[in-house]
Formats: structure tokens, C-alpha cells, sequence
């Protein structure tokens, strides 16, 4: 059973994960889970192991006990490259572009890359065959360059455009490779505010109108809890605490762990969000 085939079967999860770097646990025992067609956050202070855990659910590091599932299917095992493959995609916390390439040729790539894979090569060795997409592809390309607004730009370059608008063609281009869950890394980093809320309303729709999963790794708190159906927070390793965003804002445990219980805390996790979440389902349970 998968989860195209059963909606109760989660997009990704992560089960009882533990990794140890020699003597250090970095991640003891921490479970995830990540329905269809949802938003999830994951945050925690500064060393809490969110880069570790986004490691193993990306397959760049393999756990030392605890399995990892996309769709239902046991993928613990599975190379970055399998994992793709199987509908999983990614975004960096440092954009990884092509400098001199359109931000509509990015998407080009990445739509053949997973549909066209023939194709690809031959743009490797053909100059010009970027230029000459085939009516499906075109159509796919403009419906995500509207879809995250970036349709302005399409024809621009990548080197001349600001941070937070090549973080917008990250995420268009992991959503060219059709993906089921994103799993998004610390995407606002070094933006402004005019550029966040714009990053966040561009998430918010793509969820809705694909139906797809992501998986939302941040350190600006106030974005996840504005944007999530649901967070899980980690601290020291292991899972702290977990909930819609309504029950992680009043915490305890969460504000302790987030510089105390003083204004500091009070500022980190504000009373109420900047943003609704995205559906009427954000108050239950992946699980």
C-alpha cells in the first residue's frame, strides 16, 4: 500500500532514528511523520540535530538503527539518486544554480531530468536544444513559473537575480521533477521580511494547488508556525515536542528550550501567526 493508493499512508516518516558520529548521539530515537498533500515543520534551537535528521530523510546519511519510508515503501537503504526516483525532492540552504542559465531553463533541466532523461543528454551536446521544449514541457514550465511568480523573470539569468528570488527557482525546480514531498532546507535564510512572506504565500499555494507534501526545516519559527499543519521540535536529539501550531506556541517545554521563558521566548514564538496554515486539517495528527 502506498500512499498514492491510501490517503492514511504518510508521505514520508522516519522511524525511531539514531545516529551516532563516535561517542556523540546526534539523533536518539526520533520518530516523523508526514501526511499527503501537507505542510510539516521541523525546528529546534541551534545544535538540536535538524541537519542531521534532514540528512538521513534526504539519504545522504544512514542511520544507525531506525528505517525511513517514502510512501509506505522501506527506503532506509536507498541512495539520494533511489530516492528521487521515488518522488522525493529537495532544496538547499545555499541555492545551487547554474550561473548564466535562465530561470526557465532551470526548470527546463529539471523536467527532463526526470521525464526526459534522453533528452537531457542531448542538451548537454547540442547548443541551443534548451531553446526548444516540447509543447508538454512548455506547459508544465509556465504553469510553475506562474505557480510560484516567477513568470516575470523567466528569461532572466540566475547570477543577476536576488537571494530570495533564486530561492524561488529552487523550489520550482524540485517541483519540475513532479515530486509527491519537498523537503525544504532553511529556504528563508537571509531573506527580508517582503521576501519571506512572499517564499511562504509561494509554499502555501504550491501545496494546495499540487497536492503534494513538503517537509519545512527553518530557524525562523514564526514562518513554520504560520505556514504548517503540524511541527515537530527537536532539541539535544531527540523530539521534544510535537503538535499543530497552536499547541507548540503555548509549550512550556518549547519556550524553555528556545532562550528561556523571559521576552526573548515570547519573541520566537509569538502569541499568534503572521500567516493562517494552509488547510482546515491543521489541527490533526500526521499519525
Amino acid at each position: 500500500m502506498t500512499a498514492e493508493s491510501d490517503p492514511f499512508v504518510p508521505a514520508f516518516e522516519a522511524r525511531d532514528v539514531a545516529v551516532r558520529f563516535g561517542g556523540v548521539t546526534a539523533l536518539d530515537g526520533v520518530s516523523i511523520s508526514v501526511p499527503p498533500a501537507s505542510l510539516v515543520g521541523l525546528v529546534g534551537p541551534n545544535g538540536a540535530g535538524k541537519t542531521t535528521l534532514f540528512s538521513v530523510c534526504s539519504g545522504l546519511l544512514r542511520p544507525n538503527a531506525g528505517q525511513v519510508y517514502i510512501g509506505g515503501v522501506d527506503v532506509t537503504d536507498a541512495s539520494p539518486q533511489d530516492r528521487a526516483r521515488r518522488g522525493l525532492a529537495r532544496t538547499f540552504q545555499q541555492p545551487e544554480l547554474f550561473m548564466g542559465l535562465t530561470v526557465r531553463e532551470h526548470l527546463v533541466l529539471a523536467y527532463r531530468a526526470r521525464h526526459r532523461r534522453a533528452r537531457l543528454w542531448k542538451d548537454m551536446v547540442t547548443p541551443g536544444s534548451l531553446r526548444k521544449p516540447e509543447p508538454a514541457e512548455t506547459e508544465r514550465v509556465r504553469y510553475l513559473l506562474e505557480l510560484i511568480s516567477l513568470a516575470d523573470v523567466a528569461d532572466v539569468p540566475v547570477d543577476v537575480l536576488p537571494l530570495g528570488t533564486t530561492r524561488l527557482v529552487e523550489v520550482g525546480r524540485a517541483l519540475a521533477t513532479s515530486p509527491s514531498l519537498v523537503l525544504l532546507d532553511e529556504p528563508s535564510a537571509g531573506l527580508d521580511h517582503w521576501e519571506s512572506e512572499r517564499l511562504a504565500q509561494a509554499l502555501r499555494r504550491t501545496v494546495e494547488d499540487e497536492r503534494l507534501s513538503m517537509l519545512l526545516v527553518e530557524h525562523d519559527v514564526a514562518m513554520v508556525l504560520g505556514l504548517s499543519n503540524y511541527v515537530f521540535v527537536l532539541d539535544f536529539g531527540e523530539l521534544l515536542a510535537e503538535g499543530p501550531p497552536e499547541l507548540i506556541r503555548s509549550d512550556p517545554r518549547v519556550k524553555a528550550a528556545y532562550l528561556g521563558e523571559g521576552p526573548e521566548a515570547a519573541a520566537v514564538l509569538p502569541d499568534q501567526p503572521e500567516t493562517e496554515p494552509q488547510t482546515a486539517e491543521d489541527a490533526a495528527s500526521p499519525r
